[in-house]
């Protein structure tokens, strides 16, 4: 394949050998790519801040079929989001997003989830304060909509009969979303949510960010992160999401841990 020029997203950069860095791109064009910056550690003349994490650009990829890591050749920063860097909670809600993506993301085409993750990095990165959670978690339910994993809410997702917001509802991960009383009561398990809760989940799914008390913030992070646990198979732990739902931020380096 021909050298590819994509508008790509940094999600990931660890260092490689002496000179070089590996890093993980979520491109418009095609999708989760790994790619190696040869030279990127000792010379800042041909990548620049490109290697930077959550940086924005045009990367030019020689990209070699049927291989797992490519080649970057270039990488021309747009946007490279200092905000984010600059407030441990933007940072560690950034961190979340960006380790979800990987999971969500595929190496094939999904302008519509590049176009997502893009967005919620920019919203982050104006975000202050009690809004960064629910700006972040409005985030990760549209970009697993975007990739075809969105919850059922406005109908039971076992006979599809049609849902208000109730008071009691059953979410249920594994199924895929709400379950009306009688079908909860046939197949118990999941999660009660409570109308407001119900609400904030629809609201974030039209692209709103509604308040959240902390509290509330918590366990809307964890009932996302057992939904994707059952909907994107990867064994491995999130571990920069798990540090920002326990709230214990760490900023680590270039890389995500």
């Amino acid at each position: 394949m021909p050298l590819v020029a994509t508008d790509a997203i940094v999600l990931h950069v660890a260092n490689y050998l002496e000179s070089s860095r590996l890093i993980r791109l979520a491109t418009r064009e095609a999708g989760l790519v790994s790619v190696i910056a040869r030279g990127a550690r000792t010379s800042k003349k041909r990548f620049g801040s490109a290697v930077d994490l959550f940086a924005e650009g045009q990367a030019q990829i020689d990209l070699r079929p049927g291989r797992d890591l490519h080649t970057l050749n270039g990488f021309d920063v747009t946007r490279s989001h200092p905000a984010l860097a600059a407030d441990l909670s933007r940072f560690s809600a950034a961190a979340a997003l960006a380790e979800c993506a990987q999971r969500i993301l595929h190496d094939e085409p999904a302008p519509g989830a590049f176009l997502e993750l893009q967005g919620a990095l920019n919203r982050l990165a104006l975000s202050h304060g009690p809004e960064i959670p629910s700006v972040g978690l409005g985030a990760l339910w549209r970009l697993l909509a975007a990739a075809g994993f969105a919850p059922v809410l406005a109908e039971c997702v076992d006979c599809h009969a049609p849902l208000e917001p109730a008071d009691d509802l059953a979410f249920s991960s594994q199924a895929g979303g709400l379950r009306c009383r009688l079908c909860a009561a046939r197949a118990p398990g999941g999660r009660r949510l409570p109308a407001s809760a119900q609400i904030v989940l629809a609201q974030w799914l039209a692209d709103e960010t509604p308040p959240l008390e902390p509290a509330a913030a918590r366990a809307h992070q964890r009932l996302f992160r057992e939904f994707l646990g059952h909907h994107v198979t990867d064994e491995r732990p999130l571990r920069a999401f798990l540090q920002w739902e326990s709230g214990q931020i760490d900023r680590p380096g270039p890389a995500l841990p």
